[in-house]
Formats: structure tokens, C-alpha cells, sequence
């Protein structure tokens, strides 16, 4: 099974096109329990209310802070081991934004596809093909059911920066990295996908409808905590006819500790207050 069968599968066993990113503030913990903790009995409270998500997004980055490995500790990355382990949706997508000289990425591949197990991982493409081939050839030859989704038109306020300056054809930067994710998905991997955030409708739409006839997975941000709405992010593609099944809307704390935007301690009914967000969010991204 492919990357993108990967997708197809698990989207319609689900019901949904959601993606559980798990970015977690630590701060917003119940008193007492571990992260690993927190989100394994999150995991099995949703099993018990069947409640399905259709992938789930941790980010490396919150957990390799943890580590001390001058000190001989790495209890983040055996945390986030025990996260993995318990995951109850695939694919899994290790989101650590890679992107070096060849040598360096075909390190990074190694470590998303091998000492991850990671189904797919997300790739930054600002040093251009071959920064990016290593983990393409990794997935067609190596690995051929994973998959990367490449940073296109991201999220954040500071995307703009870089990703919205117009070029000499009067196209902005990311319609460019789009051209050229698009010719990698179709010369490497169909399971060659975008990081294409839900922050700017307009934006995301233009990008939704040029990938939408290329079959192109997308993994869309922005959704949640950062403001984005996934109903009108699901009413775009509909109207630009992109396949629902091969997107994942990722919404990070907003459903593993929705109190930390307000600077509220976790509630003592925590587990519910996240099966509530997670249950409805999944009924937003519905296929």
C-alpha cells in the first residue's frame, strides 16, 4: 500500500480527513501527569467513545527539548516513543521540517523513516532538489508506502515573509514552490504532498485548485488555535473538486488542551473537555 492508499484507507475507516497534531504545552498538563501519560489515556478514552481521527501529527521539536544528552538523558524522545507506540490512527507524520545538503537529508530520511517507523514526514524545500531527493528516492525505492508533505504556503504570520514575494512572471514565491512540488510528486512519488496552511482562504484556495486535477496530498494547518475554520476549508475544496481523502486538516492544542488559550489550568474533567473538541472537530472535517 502507497502513501496516498495509505490516505484513501484510513480517511474513509475514519469518516473524517482530520489530523491530531500533537504540539503539547506543557504548562496546560493536569498537575501530575506526564505528557506520555496525558496523551495515552487521551488515546484510550477516545477508543472507548470511538472516536476516530484519520492521522495524527507529533512534532519532534517539543519533545527533544527534553532531552539532555550531555547528561545521558532523553526523556523526551522515549516519551514521545511511548506516543507513537500507543497512537491509535495512522498515518503517522513526524513533523520535524528537514531540509539540508543531500548527504545531510538522506540522515534526516533515515531518521523519520527508520528510527521513527514515521509513515510520512514534513520537508523543508528552501535548498531546492537536492535537499529534497534524498527523501524522495527514499520513498520510492526504500520506503514506497511513505510519504512527505514539502512547506508550500505555511501558516504562521512570518510565512509572508519569504513565501508571498513576487517574481519576475508576477507569481508569488509559494505558486512557484507549488510548480515544483507538483513536478516532484509527478517524477518521484505520488505520495510527494503540501504543506499548504488555511490561515488565508484566498490563498489556500488558489493552491487547493492547482493541486486539486494533480491528486497532491495536502496537509493543511491553521486550523484551530490559529484561527483558521475547517467547514470553510472543507466548502473550498468541494467548490475546486480537490478529493477530501487525500488532505489531513491538522488542529493541534485546540483539541488536546483547548483551556490553554484562555491561561486556564486543566479542569478536572479534562478527558471529556478533549473528547468534546476532538468528536466535534472530527464532525467539521466529516467527508
Amino acid at each position: 500500500m502507497n502513501y496516498v492508499q495509505l490516505l484513501e484507507t484510513t480517511a474513509k475507516s475514519a469518516g473524517n480527513c482530520t489530523c491530531m497534531g500533537i504540539d503539547p504545552n506543557f504548562s496546560a498538563l493536569p498537575e501530575g501527569v506526564s505528557v506520555q501519560q496525558f496523551f495515552i489515556t487521551l488515546f484510550e478514552e477516545m477508543d472507548k467513545a470511538n472516536i476516530k481521527v484519520a492521522s495524527i501529527k507529533p512534532n519532534i521539536g517539543y519533545f527533544a527539548r527534553l532531552d539532555n544528552p550531555l547528561e545521558g538523558d532523553f526523556k523526551g524522545s522515549l516519551a514521545l516513543a511511548e506516543i507513537v507506540k500507543a497512537m491509535p490512527a495512522k498515518p503517522f507524520i513526524l513533523d520535524s521540517k528537514r531540509g539540508d545538503i543531500a548527504t545531510s537529508s538522506a540522515n534526516y530520511a533515515f531518521e523519520a523513516f527508520r528510527t521513527w517507523k514515521a509513515d510520512c514526514v514534513t520537508v523543508s524545500p528552501y535548498m531546492g532538489n537536492d535537499s529534497i531527493s534524498p527523501f524522495a528516492l527514499a520513498i520510492g525505492e526504500d520506503a514506497k508506502d511513505k510519504g512527505m508533505y514539502i512547506l508550500n504556503r505555511t501558516s504562521n504570520p512570518g510565512g509572508k515573509d519569504l513565501q508571498n514575494q513576487i517574481m519576475s512572471d508576477g507569481r508569488p514565491v509559494y505558486m512557484h514552490v507549488a510548480d515544483l512540488i507538483a513536478k516532484w510528486n509527478s517524477e518521484y512519488s505520488s505520495g510527494i504532498g503540501a504543506v499548504v496552511g488555511a490561515t488565508n482562504l484566498k490563498e489556500f484556495e488558489d493552491l487547493a485548485a492547482f493541486y486539486a486535477d494533480k491528486r497532491v496530498p495536502l496537509l493543511i494547518p491553521g486550523v484551530g488555535s490559529q484561527g483558521g475554520s475547517a467547514p470553510e476549508v472543507i466548502a473550498i475544496m468541494k467548490k475546486v473538486g480537490y478529493p477530501l481523502e487525500l488532505c489531513r486538516i491538522n488542529s493541534s492544542s485546540a483539541l488536546s488542551h483547548p483551556w490553554a488559550k484562555k491561561k486556564e489550568a486543566a479542569p478536572s474533567n479534562w478527558k471529556q473537555v478533549c473528547l468534546d473538541a476532538i468528536k466535534k472537530f472530527t464532525e467539521e472535517c466529516a467527508l
